[in-house]
């Protein structure tokens, strides 16, 4: 009687809401994740405008020069808008960005949307080709490891990692640069007219950053991927099929691989963004015409729109990525789909 009375004093909403929870709970995961998602990409919008506007220098003082008048140091900022609330000034520019439209370059008067859409397919590009390399030869160089481990293959494979993961990114671009560019002579940098370059000619100026980039995010996705297959390898299960006389490497690719899928996937997705977001130096040092570049010659001439736009669109692509590689993990796990 009293169970009875407990439960019939529940609101009826309640009772739905958690009905609704129990019957489709992958949904409403996915909509919580996608929930968080944008309320992060909020903040961080609002810590990225806040944070160019703290920076040192003013564009107007560095278009005007040194010997600028106050009086037309001024006008620039009235022009450009520099003198009204910073609170009003960020929610024109949330609202523009949310639409597509972040304003014009200081420095150039150009659409920095046009220029983006541009710079951005640039970087895609090149982060693409890389996360075809590096991904299968990461998991496959994983599995390996597993399969001759603690033998020659694997102390060799992860001697190699260790080298790359302490190598930066600058400092294998220069010498990738130097043996097969200066002395080899058979690679080539980006132009100036590489977005006039057929396919095959632009395969063959991303060689160099493209492997410089697979130098830098293979390491940490082959470490992990071993870790994440030796520890379900530990698992009852896999002791019980290879009493039944399963082979070692067919274990690992049909029984430990598949469970071990969501570490693999999370630590796969956080380099995919690096891919994407990390690129500045490596573009820097290659003199690639992607989003990195354009982002850090805005900075040296504070132009701002172009920093704010550059930044927000490099949060979106990591916060995306990751939310992604958190639904997969969801669905790959049944264990996180149903409420403890």
């Amino acid at each position: 009687m009293t169970d009875t009375t407990e439960t019939s004093a529940l609101p009826p909403e309640t009772s739905q809401r958690r009905s609704l929870g129990e019957r489709f709970p992958l949904a409403t995961l996915i909509l919580q994740r996608l929930g968080l998602s944008a309320l992060l990409l909020f903040a961080v919008s609002v810590l990225i405008f806040g944070g160019v506007e703290a920076l040192p220098g003013d564009f107007a003082t560095t278009y005007l020069g040194q010997s600028a008048t106050p009086q037309a140091v001024a006008n620039i900022r009235a022009d450009l808008g520099l003198d009204r609330p910073i609170v009003t000034r960020y929610f024109e520019w949330l609202g523009g960005a949310v639409q597509g439209d972040f304003g014009n370059s200081w420095a150039s008067g150009n659409s920095v949307s046009e220029q983006i859409g541009r710079r951005l397919g640039n970087s895609l590009f090149l982060a693409f080709f890389a996360a075809v390399v590096s991904v299968p030869l990461a998991v496959g160089l994983g599995m390996l490891a597993v399969f001759y481990r603690d033998r020659v293959p694997d102390k060799i494979i992860n001697i190699v990692s260790l080298a790359a993961i302490s190598l930066p990114e600058f400092f294998i671009g220069y010498l990738l640069i130097l043996f097969f560019a200066v002395n080899m002579r058979i690679a080539t940098f980006p132009a100036t007219v590489y977005d006039s370059m057929g396919f095959i000619d632009r395969l063959q100026t991303i060689a160099l950053p493209a492997a410089t980039l697979v130098f830098v995010v293979l390491a940490h996705m082959m470490r992990m991927t071993r870790a994440a297959i030796l520890s379900v390898m530990s698992s009852a299960y896999m002791e019980s099929a290879e009493l039944k006389g399963l082979s070692a490497m067919r274990a690992i690719i049909k029984h430990a691989a598949p469970n071990a899928i969501a570490p693999i996937v999370n630590v796969v997705a956080l380099n995919l963004a690096y891919l994407v977001v990390g690129v500045v130096v490596v573009e820097v040092v290659f003199v690639y015409p992607g989003m990195g570049q354009y982002m850090v010659d805005a900075v040296t001439v504070r132009d701002m729109p172009v920093v704010q736009a550059c930044g927000l669109i490099f949060a979106a692509f990591y916060i995306i990525l990751n939310m992604v590689a958190d639904i997969i993990a969801i669905v790959a796990n049944p264990r996180l789909r149903h409420p403890r």
